[in-house]
C-alpha cells in the first residue's frame, strides 16, 4: 500500500502527523497581545484551513477556465471536486474560528466582518452546487456552473481579503489590528504553522483527486448501463 502512494501523498501524511502532534503537544509561547494561552494552538488549525480553502477555490476557478476553453469533462470533475473540498475546509475554518472566538472574544459568533464575510462566501459557493444540479443537460450545467464559479471567486476575494481590512475588525491583521507576524514570539510557532498549511493544502489535493476518480468511475458505469439498455431495446 505504501509503495503505491505518490511521494506527495507520503509527504502529506508526514506533515499532517507532525502538525497534529506538534500542534497539540508542542510548547506554546505566551503572546504579548493578550491572554491567548493554550488557545493559540488554534493558529495551527484555524488559519491553515482558510489557506487551504483559498488555494483550492483558486484551483477550482482555474479548472473552470480550463473547462470553458476545452469543454473537457475532466476539468468539470476537478472544478466540482475542488469546490467541494474548499467548502469542507471553509466549514472547518468557521467551526475552529467560532471555538477560538468563544475563548478570546466571549462569544462563538461575534459578527466580526471576516466571520460574516466567510459565511456569505460559503453561501455563495453553496449556490454553485444548487445551480449545477438544477439542470438536466450536463454540458449546459457544467458551462453555467463554470461561469458562476469564476464570478464567485472574484466575489470571495473582496469578502475575505479586502473588506475586513477596510472596516473595524477584531481579527489579527485586519481593521488596523497587527498580525501575528509582527511579534517576535510568533517566530517560535512558524516551524509548525507553515508545515500545517502545506499539509492541509496537500490533503485537499488528495481528496480532490479521489473525488475525480469516483466521478469517472460513476460515468463509466452509467455509460455501460446505457449501452446495455440500448442493446436490450435493439
Amino acid at each position: 500500500m505504501i509503495l503505491k502512494l505518490s511521494w506527495w501523498k507520503i509527504l502529506t501524511i508526514i506533515l499532517l502527523i507532525f502538525s497534529l502532534l506538534a500542534g497539540f503537544l508542542g510548547r506554546i509561547p505566551q503572546m504579548p497581545t493578550g491572554n491567548l494561552y493554550e488557545t493559540a494552538r488554534n493558529l495551527y488549525f484555524h488559519v491553515p484551513m482558510w489557506f487551504a480553502m483559498s488555494f483550492w477555490l483558486l484551483a477550482s476557478c482555474g479548472f473552470a477556465v480550463m473547462y470553458l476553453r476545452t469543454r473537457s469533462a475532466k476539468y468539470n470533475f476537478l472544478m466540482t471536486a475542488a469546490t467541494e473540498v474548499s467548502m469542507i475546509f471553509g466549514a472547518l475554518g468557521l467551526i475552529t474560528g467560532a471555538i477560538w472566538a468563544r475563548f478570546t472574544w466571549g462569544a462563538y459568533w461575534h459578527g466580526d466582518p471576516k466571520q460574516t464575510g466567510a459565511a456569505i462566501a460559503m453561501l455563495i459557493y453553496l449556490a454553485f452546487f444548487v445551480l449545477k444540479s438544477a439542470m438536466e443537460d450536463k454540458e449546459r450545467s457544467a458551462t453555467v456552473a463554470a461561469i458562476y464559479n469564476i464570478l464567485a471567486f472574484f466575489t470571495y476575494i473582496p469578502l475575505i481579503y479586502v473588506l475586513p481590512r477596510l472596516v473595524d475588525s477584531m481579527h489579527p491583521g485586519n481593521g488596523g489590528n497587527p498580525g501575528f507576524n509582527v511579534y517576535d514570539l510568533a517566530a517560535q510557532m512558524r516551524p509548525v504553522f507553515y508545515p500545517s498549511v502545506i499539509a492541509w493544502i496537500l490533503m485537499g489535493g488528495w481528496i480532490t483527486t479521489l473525488r475525480k476518480r469516483m466521478w469517472e468511475i460513476e460515468e463509466k458505469i452509467n455509460q455501460t448501463n446505457n449501452t446495455k439498455t440500448i442493446e436490450v431495446i435493439s
